[in-house]
């Protein structure tokens, strides 16, 4: 299995306290000795929208690179591209969503808006040998339209191929899959897109990251992502509490005889960079609430106030 390690972006972007640039190097250094495969170091997006990677300049330049770690970058635009290229990025991500709704409130256009942007970003990188990456968040539910039909995500992956995007990442954006959302999509990916294509990005909002990896092994999934610690969420889908863990992934694999090759005392020992900056701030998931009860400036954390209507 190959990990992807996207705490020092996915991660650190949903943090409340403001993480100094050294602690993010120290971050990014110490899982490169982890055995993960790749890293999402930053993201090099407009810091009104995410002031937390304001410094993703300063983090490549300052990181020390391991042979055999891709090192990659969150691009919303060619103008993050021009950015990744000058940083030395070995490879980018572009994202996009399932959800009509989620796209507009995350990146302020519709789906086809966003693979129009895409289209430079993809002939620029593929002319320069740089893979891009294509996220397809909301791939099983919205916090703004509920169920997304496995259908809606296979247009946009076919679009994102044809466009020339190298790997598609399936999204839980708000964590609420289950395994058997997860093989339904699958089955119909597969027939048209080679699973060697096809990474998955689970969120364990409702606990069910790693069922959800486990499901999708059998297709020949063999990129998941992870973020050190459970680090993360999406600050544009309420009730994304966090990534699924990369030392839960590792250990899952692992107990099913899958080696990995990552240690957990190095994901561990990445931590504690990060450890005098983590304050746990977000909003918590009441029990009987909605993703929507995360965001809502009434809730309290313990039980659903029902001053939004809950979608699910």
């Amino acid at each position: 299995m190959r990990i992807v390690e996207v705490g020092p972006r996915d991660g650190l972007q949903n943090e409340t306290a403001a993480v100094p640039t050294a602690a993010k190097i120290a971050f990014v250094d110490a899982l490169s000795q982890s055995g993960v495969a790749e890293i999402e170091v930053s993201a090099f997006v407009s810091p009104r929208w995410v002031p937390q990677l304001s410094d993703a300049d300063q983090v490549f330049e300052g990181i020390t690179r391991q042979n055999g770690v891709v090192y990659s970058a969150l691009v919303p635009n060619s103008k993050g591209l021009d950015r990744a290229f000058a940083a030395g990025a070995d490879k980018v991500a572009v994202f996009t969503a399932a959800s009509e709704t989620f796209n507009q409130k995350n990146i302020n256009t519709s789906i086809d808006g966003a693979l129009q942007r895409f289209r430079p970003i993809a002939a620029a990188a593929e002319e320069a040998g740089m893979p891009v990456r294509g996220y397809v968040s909301t791939a099983f539910w919205c916090a703004f339209e509920g169920r997304i039909a496995p259908q809606a995500v296979l247009r946009v992956v076919e679009q994102l191929m044809e466009i020339g995007i190298a790997e598609v990442a399936i999204s839980d954006t708000i964590g609420k899959a289950t395994p058997d959302e997860v093989r339904r999509l699958l089955d119909l990916l597969i027939p048209r897109l080679a699973a060697d294509r096809i990474a998955v990005h689970f969120h364990d909002t409702y606990g069910r990251g790693i069922e959800n990896m486990l499901a999708a092994w059998p297709y020949g999934i063999r990129t998941v992502d992870a973020s050190a610690g459970g680090l993360g969420g999406c600050p544009y889908a309420p009730g994304a509490s966090g990534n699924v863990a990369t030392g839960d992934v590792v250990t899952a694999l692992e107990d099913q005889g899958v080696a990995t090759g990552v240690s957990c005392r190095q994901l561990n020992r990445a931590l504690e960079h990060l450890a005098p900056y983590r304050i746990d701030g977000r909003r918590k998931l009441p029990p009987d609430g909605s993703p929507l009860c995360a965001a809502c400036p009434y809730s309290n954390g313990e039980a659903c106030c029902g001053h939004y209507q809950n979608p699910f």
